[in-house]
């Protein structure tokens, strides 16, 4: 009776116990991220995104299906992230799609992917030693308040393995989610001049940039023709903005213009410059172009701040192709060949500007020095170690460029030409600058003339064709896509990261620096030992429990045999 009533007892413990903590449980709730990189711990600036989302935000993930083993890893983890988001505000709902299951309305999905321009990604599966092809959509939608915004999931990089890729697109989910939803969430605070009037590339050759940039920030264009008759109206203007673009600008400045963007500057006006130190002209006597050097009356200029871009060009053998047709008519067939003046740059900089970017593609690019001042240099981008600077002026002859070209990718590089090194293509500057007009007469008089800036940033890229998007049938198409080659570059992230973080709109863009380790399988090793693997995970079990079986029954056996 006695141990009756202790195991009631007991009994009644325990279950209060467990009443108890489930009590705590549901109020008091804490997930735990003991992975070594953190990668299930979302940044402070991923959960700004989401702070006053009153209202649902709803997800489709169209990463379902019979995927390919990498795809599956990329679901498992924008699932894990994605309850991550939920947690922290739950509001976020989402769901997983199959967009190639026939029990799903096809003819929406397929609209929607129009809308969107959401592109399929064609992989190889290797499996048991076979080699298919899968067709994978990784993409989500987000919708909040009648707002759709498209989330890419996959980032390719040129010449990465199916491992990288994966790698680098599951380092990039919480970046691109939390980018997302603050399109969705947060209004527009910043404003961007995009400067007219000094022969700057037209509209339709930066329509894919600045229709990006304007889910973030107010764009405006910005002359400087009042400059002439109303200097101090005009910088007072220009001081509106916080950040000017300056893309490809082909006629000189004037001494009053350059003050302008000078004071601009000083207030504390961020700048992103994408300059030609050069120009191609055709000899009509040879049919062949001919490089020389352009003059902006902006050396001094950028002296002052500590940078230089050289009259000249450079060569990599690291660079884009270039796509070129024979035949006539019917029979024209176009082919690939190497064209060295089309570097290609991805820096292994940890610089969130850089992190994690696919090559940016240069055209006709110049070489930047940087000079010794007061101010901080980043070198963001820059050739490969095989390079070589070209003095101008110059001829250009494809028809003799081209076999060199090919004997070069063929034999390799001869050292005693490619002997330049690593040669800067993009700057960043940051601290206080000194004024291009310190101790120098001034173009027109200023109230408020300063002579040193408030703290500042500055990048200075020697390529005006990196922001420059190409035309099919006059409609520009997206930044960094080839449509010679169908290759896409990283240019257009490149200059978004690169104006986020000119106006330290750096909490996302940090996110970038979260370096993730992802275990995978060695696929060669994977298929020797899988008779192997198969056998020990069907035995082993069977083995254990028979194991089990055998001491039970020894035990109970010598118990009551006493």
């Amino acid at each position: 009776m006695h141990q009756t009533k202790k195991n009631i007892r007991l009994l009644v413990v325990t279950l209060f116990v467990l009443l108890l903590l489930n009590l705590i449980g549901q109020r008091i709730f804490h997930r735990f991220d003991l992975t070594q990189d953190h990668r299930y711990t979302l940044s402070e600036a991923a959960k700004n995104t989401l702070l006053e989302v009153e209202s649902p935000i709803t997800v489709d993930v169209f990463l379902k299906g019979n995927l390919p083993p990498e795809f599956q890893r990329l679901q498992l983890e924008t699932e894990q992230l994605l309850e991550e988001f939920a947690l922290s505000n739950s509001n976020v709902q989402f769901q997983f799609i199959n967009p190639l299951d026939p029990a799903e309305d096809q003819a929406a999905l397929q609209q929607q992917m129009i809308d969107f321009n959401l592109r399929g990604a064609q992989v190889e599966v290797r499996e048991n030693g076979k080699i298919s092809t899968e067709m994978v959509y990784p993409w989500a939608l987000a919708y909040y308040n009648g707002q759709t915004v498209a989330i890419p999931l996959l980032k390719n990089q040129l010449g990465a393995t199916s491992e990288e890729r994966v790698n680098n697109s599951i380092q990039n989910l919480e970046y691109a989610f939390a980018d997302g939803f603050g399109k969705l969430t947060q209004p527009k605070r910043r404003k961007i001049a995009v400067l007219k009037g000094n022969g700057e590339l037209e509209d339709r050759y930066l329509a894919d940039f600045l229709t990006t940039l304007r889910d973030y920030y107010y764009i405006g264009k910005f002359t400087l023709d009042s400059v002439a008759i109303n200097p101090q109206k005009t910088l007072e203007e220009l001081q509106k903005y916080d950040l000017l673009i300056a893309a490809q600008p082909r006629v000189p400045f004037t001494e009053a213009e350059k003050y302008t963007l000078d004071q601009f500057t000083m207030k504390g006006g961020a700048s992103l410059w994408l300059m030609d130190a050069t120009a191609q002209q055709l000899d009509t006597t040879s049919g062949n172009a001919v490089a020389f050097g352009v003059d902006l009356n902006l050396n001094d200029f950028f002296f002052k701040y500590g940078v230089r871009i050289n009259p000249d060009l450079v060569k990599d053998v690291y660079a884009a192709p270039i796509s070129l047709a024979s035949g006539d008519g019917n029979d024209t067939q176009y082919s690939k060949y190497p064209w060295l003046y089309s570097p290609l740059s991805s820096s292994a900089n940890n610089h969130p500007i850089v992190t994690n970017l696919e090559a940016v593609k240069f055209d006709y690019a110049s070489a930047i020095d940087t000079l010794p001042n007061s101010i901080h240099k980043t070198i963001l981008l820059s050739t490969s170690p095989l390079s070589q600077v070209v003095g101008l002026p110059t001829e250009i002859n494809i028809n003799q460029e081209i076999p060199k070209n090919l004997k070069i990718m063929q034999e390799g590089p001869n050292p005693n030409e490619f002997h330049s090194g690593e040669i800067p293509l993009a700057v960043l500057l940051e601290g206080t600058f000194t004024s291009v007009y310190n101790n120098r007469v001034k173009p027109f008089p200023f109230e408020g003339d300063r002579t040193e800036s408030k703290p500042t940033r500055m990048i200075v890229i020697s390529d005006g064709d990196v922001i420059k998007n190409q035309l099919d049938r006059g409609r520009p198409l997206e930044l960094g896509f080839d449509k010679w080659t169908n290759a896409f570059y990283g240019n257009k992230e490149f200059l978004l990261n690169s104006v986020n973080y000119l106006l330290d709109d750096s909490g996302l863009i940090n996110i970038r620096s979260k370096k993730i380790a992802i275990p995978f399988l060695d696929p060669q090793r994977t298929a020797q030992k899988r008779g192997t693997w198969q056998v020990i995970d069907l035995l082993l079990p069977l083995g254990l429990l028979g194991l089990f079986g055998f001491l039970y029954h020894y035990f109970r056996k010598r118990k009551y045999a006493r």
